[in-house]
């Protein structure tokens, strides 16, 4: 069964990659300890050295200083390992500016936990998760294996989300929120 909005995320110690200076050496992370009173971004993507990946990727690595002006960390996730994840940023310049976590699922025990495996191909979709402080999702995103995502529509998502408030559609940060009669 899949978790949804409202649940807590489950706590598993999985293996990390983060730049390219040195190959990986058993590093690993869990998301529900690792940032204590922090905002968590986690976005999984299918595949290390595809094609629309880094883009999303890239996208992201753009507005990470915007995710930390709202107490947001960014954490990228994929079902490769963590040796996949170093040889994909030393490749590429553009993926190697993206100084974020990438957790390196090739157990799928969170993305399994997620409901976010594609049955038969076994690599996960294009989910994006909002995970509140307390580790509770908030938010959830998920698209099929061909279609990007908008990192600027999870930002105003966040946005959203921290006023707790009201907030009607389309509304971005510094608009007024819905105030309801009294």
């Amino acid at each position: 069964m899949a978790l949804t909005v409202g649940d807590k995320v489950p706590s598993f110690n999985l293996p990390v990659q983060q730049g390219v200076a040195a190959l990986p050496a058993g590093e690993t992370l869990d998301i529900t300890t690792a940032y204590p009173g922090k905002w968590k971004i986690l976005f999984y993507w299918p595949k290390d050295f595809t094609f629309v990946c880094p883009t999303e990727i890239i996208g992201y690595g753009e507005l990470k200083g915007d995710f930390e002006d709202r107490d947001a960390v960014l954490i990228g996730a994929s079902t490769d390992t963590d040796f996949v994840h170093f040889a994909w940023r030393k490749s590429d310049e553009r993926l190697a500016a993206c100084d974020f976590p990438w957790l390196a699922d090739n157990s799928k025990l969170l993305a399994d936990a997620l409901g976010i495996i594609v049955p038969g191909a076994g690599v996960p979709l294009r989910a994006t998760f909002i995970i509140d402080p307390e580790n509770v999702i908030q938010h959830i995103t998920v698209n099929g294996l061909n279609v990007g995502r908008n990192p600027a529509e999870t930002l105003r998502i966040l946005d959203a989300l921290q006023t707790d408030e009201l907030c009607p559609c389309n509304w971005q940060g510094g608009e007024e929120t819905l105030k309801p009669a009294a």
